[in-house]
């Protein structure tokens, strides 16, 4: 079994779960490739995770054999592609611990999570005094977002505050990368209607703790939202125990394919909302004076849904409960640990972030002084190193720190000690290239 070494300082544990990383590395083909005549090292799965064999199996079979379209054909072949994708769906809910399979709507990706939540805003405001109030924004209603939000959960707000006349407020983010709550009781407010927050960091690798969020959001009266993207693949999720009114997470960041995501919301929320498409599949009747809508989660998921991609994301969430979500988090967490204490020998380099593997995923941006991120990534790749550069989406976060731009190195389940390091001499070579 493949262990870590934990740095000075660092707790022991004896007892946390483990399992054998060469033996999963064994499971994801394309590890075994070279990139610029280097083994490759991926450290960008923040940005999208590697695929096992076992996924790709399931993706190429569903094709080969039970390819047909759901919810609509009494055939065999239709059937069976049906039970494969509510099948998908029950294991989606038990995965973050859903109270019913149709409390998960398969959307695209996150962003098409949040959004539909945004829309189904914006539907409700526009259609007058029918309908559930706590869907209805106008001017003096505010949004509440965060300064480190990934962009899919900050332009959606923004539109709709724009389309509504609501107005949009946020946590602002601490030197040390957390959010700063010190303004909690003021900034959500008899005003709020909904609260919409990352729960791990894209840039920052921030765990956010959101008991005291929730508590002041129930207190007031509105929603809440998670943006669940990085924390549903590396850690133990359960929707109960956070007390969210939605989550959103995507499929590509948690082994599975791209193109499929989803939006979890309490079941009778999802009752209340409008629909956002129309189309096939989300109608109970249609005539030409009108039509009436399905219930969740058909009533958000018109026309051809991911199907193949559904059945792939069941898959991927087989394999990553059979590892167990409490031992990728332990494992990451000890990664983390001594990835932080690695990178601190690099003489220049600044992380953003919790500098301690404490309320953090294995997600570090940094800095080198005097080179561009853009160059540090270059020369990363000529080593086989792939990591990530740019604002990640979250450009206000570099805003904050006074960065145009970051180096982010992330981790997954299969990512080894030895990754680490191979990233640590690659940035020693790019300080020896600018001197």
């Amino acid at each position: 079994m493949t262990s870590i070494a934990i740095p000075p300082g660092m707790p022991q544990y004896d007892d946390v779960p483990r399992y054998d990383v060469e033996a999963v590395r064994a499971d994801f083909p394309i590890l075994g490739r070279e990139v610029n005549g280097h083994p490759m090292v991926y450290l960008d799965s923040a940005n999208t995770s590697q695929k096992p064999r076992q996924v790709l199996d399931a993706l190429r079979e569903h094709y080969e054999r039970h390819n047909g379209n759901v919810s609509r054909s009494v055939h065999t072949v239709g059937t069976e592609a049906t039970e494969a994708y509510e099948g998908a769906r029950a294991k989606v809910a038990a995965f973050v611990n859903a109270p019913s399979a149709d409390e998960v709507v398969f959307t695209k990706n996150s962003t098409e999570a949040i959004n539909l939540v945004a829309y189904a805003f914006s539907n409700a405001s526009l259609g007058g005094p029918a309908g559930d109030p706590r869907f209805r924004l106008g001017p003096g209603d505010e949004i509440v977002i965060s300064e480190m939000e990934h962009h899919s959960n900050i332009v959606p707000w923004q539109l709709l505050c724009e389309r509504t006349g609501a107005t949009l407020r946020w946590f602002p983010v601490t030197d040390g990368g957390r959010l700063d709550e010190s303004g909690l009781e003021e900034l959500v407010n008899e005003r709020t209607r909904l609260v919409s927050i990352v729960h791990m960091s894209n840039i920052l690798g921030t765990v956010n703790a959101t008991a005291r969020i929730t508590e002041r959001v129930r207190q007031v009266g509105a929603l809440l939202l998670l943006d669940c993207s990085q924390s549903v693949p590396h850690l133990p999720v359960d929707v109960v125990e956070l007390d969210a009114d939605f989550i959103a997470f995507t499929g590509h960041k948690m082994c599975g394919p791209s193109g499929i995501g989803v939006l979890w919301g309490r079941g009778e929320l999802l009752a209340a909302m409008p629909p956002v498409f129309g189309g096939g599949s989300m109608i109970e009747t249609v005539s030409m004076a009108g039509s009436t809508y399905a219930p969740p989660p058909a009533r958000f998921e018109a026309g051809t849904p991911p199907i193949a991609e559904a059945v792939a994301l069941g898959a991927a969430v087989d394999y990553l409960s059979g590892i167990g979500m409490k031992a990728i988090q332990w494992h990451e967490r000890e990664l983390t640990a001594y990835a932080l204490d690695a990178l601190k020998t690099v003489p220049g380099l600044r992380i953003f972030g919790p500098e301690l593997p404490v309320g953090r995923g294995g997600t570090i941006s940094f800095a080198l002084e005097g080179v561009h991120p853009h160059d540090v990534g270059q020369i990363l790749d000529a080593q086989g190193v792939e990591v990530r550069v740019g604002h990640h989406c979250a450009r206000p976060v570099c805003v904050r720190f006074g960065v145009p731009a970051t180096t982010r190195a992330s981790f997954y389940l299969y990512t080894t000690t030895s990754e680490v390091d191979a990233l640590v001499r690659g940035l020693e070579q790019v300080r020896k290239v600018f001197g």
